[in-house]
């Protein structure tokens, strides 16, 4: 394939995505803050790039995957100026609607295509190629990136102009937090009324009142055992709170969500 990719942020979900691309026969150009991360993909042959600007020099598609957004931000000062007109950008991180529309302004002003597209499902999702991807940005954005983005996406959906696809993840991403917050409520109640944990687990989980967030939650031996998980899921709920000040439905979410945060990452939300 003649497109040339490149990846910035290797992680736990990040890597998966990359090395799917790279298998998807997409030549893929990778940078790090640390060289040694970039050993593995090298191995499987993509190209490690000196800086983030060497990167963007040589890439038609680019996708992001740090944590936060000043990590996003930070990456997008060094790489805009060095990307070429009618190439792209793609954002997977989960940051704020706002920070993507000014990162799309950029772009646009030097005639490049960006996305926003934020991926649900972690790293296993990730390997396998299964990854539930919400898009914001053009319709001739989501088609330029659509290839590559099918490389690791079981689900692709374009769900407005940018800024949509994060307010679809922190939505989807603060009812998670709140399922497990109801999960934990749920237990607790049971419980409290001399049910075996166990049993009423799995009984729920074959009844009306299963959830995704209930299935993760259950099997926890306690909320401080999601401690890895736990602040991305904070972050998300925080960003809802953010972006929907007053709003009743993002405060009941919130409401069920911090029990459960709180307890999991051992900080009030």
């Amino acid at each position: 394939m003649t497109k040339r990719t490149g990846f910035i942020g290797l992680g736990s979900q990040g890597g998966p995505m990359a090395e799917r691309m790279l298998a998807g026969g997409y030549p893929l150009a990778v940078w790090a803050r640390r060289p040694e991360a970039l050993e593995p993909f090298v191995a499987q042959g993509a190209q490690a790039a000196a800086s983030v600007a060497d990167l963007a020099a040589v890439c038609d598609h680019i996708g992001i995957c740090v944590v936060d957004d000043a990590g996003v931000a930070q990456i997008c000062d060094e790489l805009i100026p060095a990307m070429r007109a009618g190439s792209l950008l793609a954002i997977h991180s989960t940051i704020l609607p706002e920070s993507c529309e000014a990162l799309d302004a950029r772009c646009a002003e030097r005639g490049i295509a960006f996305l926003d597209a934020p991926v649900s499902g972690g790293g296993g999702a990730a390997a396998a190629g299964t990854l539930t991807v919400m898009c914001g940005g053009t319709a001739e954005a989501f088609e330029q990136a659509r290839p590559v983005i099918e490389t690791f996406a079981g689900k692709n959906v374009h769900l407005g102009p940018t800024g949509s696809g994060q307010r679809a993840k922190i939505v989807n991403n603060t009812l998670m937090a709140a399922n497990m917050g109801l999960a934990q409520a749920a237990l607790s109640a049971g419980e409290a009324l001399g049910i075996d944990r166990a049993a009423l687990a799995d009984l729920v989980k074959a009844s009306s009142g299963r959830s995704f967030g209930f299935e993760v939650f259950a099997r926890l031996p306690s909320p401080a055992a999601f401690a890895q998980g736990a602040p991305l899921l904070a972050k998300d709920t925080n960003l809802l709170r953010d972006i929907l000040p007053g709003d009743d439905g993002a405060a009941r979410l919130r409401s069920a969500a911090e029990p459960f945060l709180t307890a999991a990452t051992g900080k009030p939300l």
